[in-house]
């Protein structure tokens, strides 16, 4: 008996050592390289918003609404960085109710803590996963402002911005990547965001620009960017940061991101592509600004299905999403007449329908055995069931989108005024001026004028500054 007792004292300090590791046993779980993935993924879909679609859009717009158009992307990280915290990411992804959006149990990410959730995040911490998605929620209705771009007032986009995050993309979310969403039950496939992300801010985008109507002078006035250095210094942005955007969405450091990475940059590049090609022979000239919008077309189209096919479905993607996105930017928008400022519709609408109509055609259990095959490896029903998701989709995003709207109509007037609208956005939401040197917040043109006589006052713009 003494010996026993004494083997025991002799072993107590062995087992006090080794008591930690009980309580880490959760951290255990965790993958380093995992985890150091998804974070850094996470920054690049943040570099997408902002600088990415800030200077790709701020580009395309006249020089008197650049801040304006930079300002809305801006706004939009804080604004869904909160809202994200505090109730977004609870009905997105919190726990099922009716397969319709989340309950409120996470709200300000109450229980979403350090240790994995198995349902979403098994090899990383939930905070990981939950900010990796809060980046997605954050570009998603920056894309939406190049529909409406140079003619919303500030307080109402802030106003539609809060209420569409809430009601659209929250809910829409949970349908396609929740636990017990109603279209992922369905079988769906979206492996990063082609309903969720590309098709809600196109379609979103196109019901905005209807109900705002078209800007002054559109048809009759030269409306053409007025930096495309910065339009293609954005563009470079969103390609480079595209690679968390659908790599990361493997949400492990592993073949399958691999996969999703090659795809991706030959999707981009195949529609980059073909946007030139269409072009040159529609117009007689390849341009710049055409290379941009295809690469970026591309990107849109293999978002969904860049965890499922292979590289050359990849490039077949790419190559149909330049064309048919050409084809909606240049002669569907004219023919029909409607005013999407930046073409957030003609290439976020019809490249993401594309894009999740494509993955129910190529998809393969070869590249990714989680999911499925798709009509030409022989399951047609998968088409049908990515046919439903982009319906569902597009109907519940015009919907919301036209409600939210007319709501906010009523206690914010949406649109600018025509002084406004001619003397700019810049200047009339913000009394900033992109191009001018800035005193006491006061353009110095504009002050130069207050104190100078017509005769001798030369403004910055003028001098050519």
């Amino acid at each position: 008996m003494y010996r026993r007792i004494m083997n025991g004292l002799y072993l107590l300090p062995l087992v006090l050592l080794a008591a930690p590791g009980l309580a880490w046993a959760d951290e255990a779980q965790i993958d380093t390289g995992d985890t150091a993935f998804v974070l850094i993924s996470a920054a690049l879909v943040m570099i997408m918003t902002l600088p990415g679609v800030a200077l790709f859009y701020g580009g395309m717009v006249r020089r008197k609404n650049t801040l304006s158009t930079i300002m809305q992307s801006l706004f939009i990280m804080a604004l869904i960085s909160v809202q994200w915290v505090l109730w977004g990411y609870s009905i997105a992804f919190g726990p099922d109710k009716a397969h319709l959006f989340g309950s409120l149990a996470w709200l300000g990410l109450n229980g979403v803590g350090q240790a994995p959730n198995p349902d979403y995040s098994a090899t990383i911490p939930h905070l990981a996963f939950m900010a990796f998605q809060m980046m997605f929620a954050v570009i998603t209705p920056a894309l939406i402002t190049g529909a409406f771009a140079e003619r919303m007032r500030f307080p109402a986009f802030v106003a539609f911005t809060l209420l569409w995050a809430t009601f659209v993309y929250d809910p829409l979310a949970h349908w396609v990547w929740g636990v017990n969403g109603w279209l992922r039950n369905l079988g769906a496939l979206d492996f990063a965001g082609g309903t969720v992300v590309h098709i809600s801010s196109g379609v979103s985008g196109l019901i905005a620009a209807l109900m705002l109507g078209r800007r002054r002078g559109y048809g009759s006035e030269p409306m053409v960017p007025h930096n495309l250095p910065l339009t293609v210094l954005g563009a470079a942005l969103l390609w480079f940061g595209w690679f968390g955007f659908n790599a990361g969405s493997a949400l492990s450091a592993n073949g399958l991101a691999a996969s999703a990475f090659v795809v991706t940059n030959t999707a981009a590049a195949a529609a980059a592509l073909s946007w030139v090609f269409a072009e040159w022979i529609h117009h007689g000239k390849p341009t710049v600004l055409g290379g941009a919008s295809g690469l970026v077309a591309g990107l849109v189209a293999i978002t969904p299905a860049s965890g499922f096919v292979g590289p050359m479905p990849a490039v077949i993607i790419g190559l149909v999403a330049g064309v048919v996105c050409y084809l909606a930017v240049s002669v569907l928008k004219s023919t029909l007449g409607y005013d999407d400022s930046l073409d957030a519709f003609g290439v976020h609408g019809i490249g993401g329908t594309w894009g999740a109509l494509a993955t129910g055609l190529f998809a393969s259990r070869a590249v990714n055995p989680a999911g499925v095959d798709g009509l030409l490896f022989g399951n047609p029903h998968q088409l049908w069931i990515q046919f439903i998701s982009v319906l569902a989709s597009w109907l519940f995003a015009a919907v919301m989108t036209f409600v939210i709207l007319k709501v906010v109509g009523l206690f914010f007037k949406l649109r600018a005024s025509e002084d406004e609208e001619v003397q700019g956005l810049d200047i009339t939401q913000h009394g900033e001026d992109a191009y001018s040197d800035m005193v006491l917040g006061a353009p110095v043109s504009r002050i130069q004028s207050l104190s100078a006589s017509p005769s001798t006052m030369v403004t910055t713009r003028e001098a050519g500054v």
